[in-house]
């Protein structure tokens, strides 16, 4: 007879908000790396909405302004291992 196993079942994860929206920042600015570098994944990646939480307006402002700081050399476009 085989015994069941009772998977786990993670609660649901609070709703994260658009980081920008609650900052009230109007315009994500390339030059200013730091605070691009929170949507960025260990490996270079920009991070996905459904984990970072930003709206869609500013989802696709802040993958432009990464892809231009990476085009200007401000930020590198893979992790430094």
């Amino acid at each position: 007879m085989k015994k069941q196993i009772k998977q786990y079942v993670a609660p649901r994860s609070q709703h994260r908000y658009c980081y920008f929206c609650k900052e009230k920042i109007s315009y994500i600015d390339y030059k200013d790396t730091s605070p691009l570098k929170r949507f960025i994944s260990d490996k270079g990646k920009i991070r996905p909405r459904r984990i970072t939480g930003t709206c869609t307006q500013h989802q696709s402002e802040l993958a432009a302004s990464i892809k231009r700081a990476r085009q200007v050399a401000l930020m590198d476009y893979t992790s430094k291992v």
